[in-house]
């Protein structure tokens, strides 16, 4: 070890789908940066699902980083320098309208990448901004790009999750032109439980209503309906589900159609990559 202070930090990293992982971070205070090691790696699951050669390839060039509430990781147009594979934060994918307010057309945490756009382009196709704080690992873009040219399995995994992203989007579009603002706001919960470590949501109403394009009297609303159904409680600030079970139920297909076809897509190594994608 050199002369710089180094400390090992364990923090509880998220409940993957219900089970519990610690992630072990390393932080050199001379580098003045979290370095990564193969079993924090493994807390974003398109990580996980590499090779372990692959994912050595990819540790040196990995930059563990904190990612603070609200900040933005690219604007929509602008040319995207890193991509980030998400552990604990969750980021969400904004579009911009005409007047000025800001609609989420996806949202990402373990289980994907924020940045895929550039194995089509360099520019970025939505604002990401971080929706809860949390771990990421931060990698050059340009160098990502230059593994997956050599790298056909990553290329390809890459590409499956951009089309099981498309999918889901254009599901919950769909899906949610017949839906209630109970339903929205179901499925919009469940969507963070998913990529959350606890049932405690630090979400305000009115940044949902501004999500899901709806009025803040709606969600008010359809909060209180989902409370007096023992399905969520809450306070200022924070959402606490209490029935997960129940809250699927509510959301209806707008969740278990959009999650099915995701999970399908990117579990299948063989799955057509036709079409159009969407991609962050």
């Amino acid at each position: 070890m050199n002369n710089s202070s180094s400390k090992t930090i364990s923090t509880n990293a998220r409940l993957a789908f219900q089970s519990t992982a610690l992630l072990t971070k390393t932080y050199s205070s001379a580098a003045g940066k979290f370095t990564p090691s193969p079993i924090g790696a493994t807390q974003n699951d398109l990580l996980a699902s590499l090779h372990p050669d692959e994912l050595a390839y990819l540790l040196p060039h990995l930059e563990l980083v904190k990612l603070p509430l609200n900040k933005e990781l690219h604007q929509h147009g602008s040319e995207i320098s890193h991509v980030y594979f998400p552990t604990t934060a969750i980021i969400a994918s904004l579009f911009l309208r005409a007047d000025g307010n800001e609609t989420e057309i996806g949202v990402t945490g373990h289980e994907g990448l924020i940045g895929t756009s550039i194995l089509m382009s360099d520019r970025a196709l939505g604002t990401a901004r971080v929706q809860s704080a949390g771990f990421a690992y931060k990698m050059d873009a340009a160098i990502l790009k230059e593994v997956c040219m050599h790298c056909s399995k990553l290329h390809d995994l890459l590409m499956r999750y951009m089309q099981a992203s498309f999918s889901k989007m254009t599901l919950i579009s769909v899906y949610e032109n017949h839906c209630t603002v109970d339903q929205k706001l179901a499925r919009w919960l469940l969507d963070r439980l998913d990529r959350s470590a606890t049932n405690v949501l630090n979400v305000t109403q009115e940044m949902i209503a501004t999500m899901l394009c709806v009025r803040r009297e709606s969600i008010t609303e359809a909060a209180c309906r989902l409370r007096n159904a023992g399905l969520i409680s809450y306070l200022r600030g924070i959402i606490v589900v209490l029935d997960r079970d129940g809250l699927e139920i509510n959301a209806g297909e707008s969740y278990t159609m959009a999650k099915q076809e995701f999970d399908l897509i990117l579990s299948d190594p063989n799955s057509n990559l036709r079409g159009h994608m969407y991609a962050t």
